[in-house]
């Protein structure tokens, strides 16, 4: 299979999990504990059914939407991910061109491999930066001023990681970074020359928005769960969230709220948005699915703060359902990144492409010429 053979996430996720030695490729694809919660975020959008209109005039189409203070040209953006260059080499930079190219945003994650103001100087696109609270709360704070000097055009702060998932796939390769060659992983690693050839002679693997700081970041051997454990604060509040809010002063989402009380929250502390997210499904297994909570929180807040979906959108069908529930955009993580460890920018740009692609034809076959034209009238429920 090659990069021109894939033409949707599952064909990007075939090709990832030939490229890349089994323990990346496990980190990407899992989830915790059972993974329950991890397939129900797709499987929930199975619930709702699409209701068409014909006879429409379709002769042009508007998907632009105006997401976090930024006009972007159809309703999808990058979650943030971390780690990118185990992925390729290329990493966060890819993704970024990539999705400038897609006419989108990028979200920057704290622990990515690439620094926030090389990201800035990439493109002139929009970009978010997802925050998490140290118990340095003095490196949280560098980063927002960070990136007000870098010119990112929004912050996101991410709730739902004060300890992290069950995640046991990892657990069982020894997931660490940078890669640790032990004898249980040598032989997947060997049977992936150019992905190791290319980590090797890349620059040196490290958290760059952390480098130099915090010994974890700098490429001390430790695991993903065992930063998250040892750097995050649980002590956070929603007063926490306030202030960072205040310091940022501009556009500013709450991710992983889930539920209408925190929601309710969220608009009380003043955030621009919420990204209604479970983590992927990489933190509490059992949970509800992000589109299932949809609708609810919508109704509760929708007219007060931007509702933002982020978890299980793997088709252009998913993305309509979504915003037809009353989401302002959609969120992708893993959609890019197989793609990213399947063949680097090039096809992170086919992966968006291609969705996009989805995204507008079925909108010409809802008989819907803008996305404001989605409303609940054209879904069909259980």
């Amino acid at each position: 299979m090659r990069i021109k053979d894939c033409n949707n996430t599952a064909d990007f996720r075939r090709l990832a999990k030939k490229r890349l030695p089994a323990p990346l490729f496990h980190y990407i694809d899992g989830g915790s504990d059972d993974e329950i919660t991890l397939r129900r975020n797709t499987e929930a959008f199975d619930k709702v059914r699409l209701i068409p209109n014909v006879l429409a005039d379709l002769s042009a189409m508007d998907l632009s939407v105006k997401v976090l203070g930024q006009d972007i040209e159809w309703p999808v953006f990058c979650s943030p991910t971390g780690m990118s260059r185990l992925f390729h080499h290329h990493g966060e930079r890819a993704v970024c061109r990539a999705a400038h190219k897609a006419g989108t945003m990028y979200t920057l994650s704290t622990l990515s491999t690439v620094s926030i103001e090389e990201i800035a100087a990439l493109t002139p696109g929009p970009k978010c930066f997802q925050l998490y609270i140290h118990k340095d709360r003095g490196l949280s704070y560098a980063f927002i001023e960070r990136c007000k000097e870098a010119k990112f055009s929004s912050l996101c702060l991410t709730v739902d990681t004060l300890v992290a998932g069950n995640r046991e796939r990892d657990l069982i390769t020894g997931m660490v970074m940078p890669p640790k060659f032990t004898l249980s992983s040598m032989l997947s690693f060997m049977l992936h020359p150019s992905w190791a050839l290319h980590f090797l002679m890349s620059e040196k693997f490290q958290l760059a928005n952390v480098a130099g700081q915090i010994e974890a970041g700098t490429g001390k051997l430790t695991s993903v769960i065992d930063y998250i454990n040892s750097q995050f604060d649980r002590s956070i509040t929603w007063k926490d969230a306030e202030q960072a809010i205040q310091a940022w002063g501009g556009p500013f989402a709450i991710k992983g709220a889930m539920s209408v009380e925190d929601a309710r929250r969220a608009v009380d502390i003043g955030a621009s948005a919420i990204m209604i997210s479970n983590h992927g499904g990489r933190q509490l297994d059992g949970s509800t699915a992000p589109f299932d909570q949809l609708a609810a929180i919508v109704d509760a807040v929708g007219d007060k703060i931007e509702v933002i979906l982020d978890g299980g959108v793997r088709r252009g069908t998913h993305v309509l359902k979504a915003l037809a529930m009353g989401a302002r955009a959609c969120m992708v993580g893993r959609a890019y990144l197989y793609a990213l460890a399947a063949g680097g920018q090039p096809a992170v740009e086919r992966a968006l492409d291609r969705l996009r692609q989805e995204v507008e034809r079925d909108m010409i076959l809802m008989g819907c010429s803008s996305v404001s034209e989605l409303n609940r009238s054209k879904l069909q429920f259980d």
